[in-house]
């Protein structure tokens, strides 16, 4: 009788665990919490559990440069629960460094859309004398030795853009990567680094508290969050473009219908106004789009970074 009733007991808190799993949306991030791209993520999670009527769940699983996030979400139940919410690096630049890359954008993955564009800007110290770009680059050119500049690791947005500068004006730069903003930030405060790239959202409170300047926007328009910055081609600085966006994927078989249902949720998330504003103060343009448009993004920036970083040789050691 004691062991009926213990198996009874058993099944009613298996059933309650599947009730409570039900309206959950599982929302996987490539990066540990505090991150522009966490930040973001519990940002969205928060009104888009709104739109879809149930709990979205921020889920961070980082390291392997956004490979263990990747495969968490190929192999997860193509039922519209799992999303993978992404920067470009992990499916459009990955595929270029990695000849063996453990998953496949075609195979594993469907787009859902884009959630925010992430302008890069180019930052300095106060000990630099450099006021905007053009002199910065003007500075390195007359440099005994080559400037240098640090990034948050090796084929990285900041890299390539370091690499487009130096392609596009003919500066001496040195390229040092990091582990990361952080510690490219400590050393940029410091002077042991000239100069880097970094998204607006992750370089915006110190350049408004006045620890690090910005010297130019690498992108077509100056970002609403920084105005009085010019973009690099109103400096004379033409072919940097580095925007870092963030998209939503859904592994691949995920129903067409669903995948509609779910991009029409989250445009209706980012057009809200208190989603919209709170984005764009973190530096980051809401920017939803149709699942075949992040699509077209995907594959164009697919093609420019891989023939860039092919152009360079750059490899992951």
């Amino acid at each position: 009788m004691m062991r009926r009733s213990l198996l009874v007991a058993c099944a009613m808190m298996l059933s309650q665990a599947a009730l409570a799993q039900e309206g959950v949306t599982r929302l996987v991030v490539s990066f540990p919490p505090g991150g522009p791209v966490d930040t973001v993520a519990r940002a969205l999670a928060e009104q888009l559990s709104h739109e879809l009527g149930g709990t979205v769940l921020v889920v961070n699983k980082p390291g392997a440069n956004g490979a263990i996030a990747a495969q968490e979400v190929a192999q997860s139940k193509p039922d519209g629960t799992t999303l993978w919410l992404s920067s470009v690096g992990a499916v459009a630049i990955n595929p270029s460094l990695y000849p063996h890359l453990a998953y496949n954008m075609a195979r594993d993955f469907t787009p859902v859309g884009r959630v925010v564009n992430n302008v890069e800007v180019l930052v300095t110290n106060d000990a630099n004398p450099a006021k905007d770009a053009a002199a910065f680059v003007a500075a390195s050119k007359v440099a005994k030795e080559p400037t240098p500049m640090g990034s948050t690791g090796v084929g990285s947005v900041p890299h390539l853009a370091i690499e487009q500068l130096a392609e596009a004006t003919g500066a001496r730069l040195l390229h040092v990567p990091y582990k990361g903003a952080a510690p490219a930030n400590t050393d940029l405060l410091g002077g042991q680094i000239s100069g880097m790239f970094g998204d607006i959202a992750g370089l915006v409170g110190l350049i408004h508290g006045g620890k690090l300047r910005a010297l130019g926007v690498a992108a077509p328009t100056r970002s609403p969050v920084l105005p009085g910055v010019k973009t690099l081609a109103e400096q004379g600085i033409q072919g940097v473009d580095t925007n870092n966006w963030y998209g939503l994927f859904a592994p691949a078989k995920t129903p067409a219908a669903k995948v509609a249902s779910l991009n029409l949720a989250v445009t209706k998330a980012l057009n809200t106004p208190a989603l919209h504003d709170k984005l764009q103060a973190l530096g980051s343009d809401p920017a939803p789009s149709t699942p075949a448009e992040l699509a077209a993004l995907l594959a164009a920036d697919t093609a420019k970074w891989g023939r860039l970083i092919k152009a360079k040789h750059i490899r992951i050691q």
